[in-house]
């Protein structure tokens, strides 16, 4: 065979039939299938509820409080409230909900399971403005002194949780009253209630360091 021949022969276009173009062929669809499975994957994301602003321990969990947001999830989709799964009926939250914040499905029960109660505790002293919704804090009273005066501090409540901080009405002009509501166990509310109805002094100090 000639030069020119085998040229030909080497430039000869190749057939349909030819193994090695049909493995071309497979390889190229493989590769776009892979990536049409990987971005599919990467944008799969599902509805959610947030709540639109804080919702504090024993409110009542309806739709007008909580907003619809597109997110991924993937394992810990079941952690979450979704739009498929719907909002029950009936249910309080049981921890507090930040505001925009996924609500977790382990933050909404029925309100006999709740273990604290908001008791309104009210302060003329200032507070640190760190003393928040969510915020841990001591909770200190002193008892009446028969003598005159009261006693010495005594921790009732330590590492107790706020539910909010609000002004209060005050009696004493320019002086302005603050409410505390602060989260209390059955097990502590006789010695909050009972220290309150004999006109304790009582004082919230703030626990930076308490665990939550």
């Amino acid at each position: 065979m000639s030069g020119s021949a085998a040229g030909a022969a080497r430039l000869k276009k190749p057939s349909w039939r030819d193994p090695r173009l049909l493995v071309g062929v497979l390889l190229v669809f493989a590769s776009l299938a892979g990536v049409i499975a990987l971005v599919g994957a990467a944008d799969r994301t599902i509805q959610v509820y947030s709540a639109r602003e804080p919702i504090a321990v024993g409110q009542k969990i309806s739709k007008e409080q909580l907003a619809v947001v597109n997110v991924r999830l993937d394992d810990v989709e079941r952690s979450y409230l979704t739009v498929a799964g719907g909002v029950p009926e009936g249910k309080v939250a049981v921890q507090r909900i930040a505001g925009h914040q996924l609500v977790p499905q382990e933050s909404l029960g029925t309100a006999d399971a709740l273990d604290r109660k908001p008791v309104a505790v009210p302060l003329q002293e200032s507070l640190p403005s760190q003393v928040v919704a969510g915020s841990r804090v001591d909770v200190w009273v002193a008892l009446p002194d028969p003598r005159g005066g009261f006693g010495t501090p005594q921790l009732l409540l330590p590492n107790a949780e706020v539910a909010q901080v609000s002004e209060g009405n005050s009696t004493l002009g320019a002086s302005k009253e603050k409410v505390v509501l602060v989260l209390v166990t059955d097990e502590q509310m006789p010695k909050l209630l009972g220290a309150q109805a004999n006109k304790a002094k009582v004082a919230v100090v703030w626990n930076p360091g308490a665990a939550k």
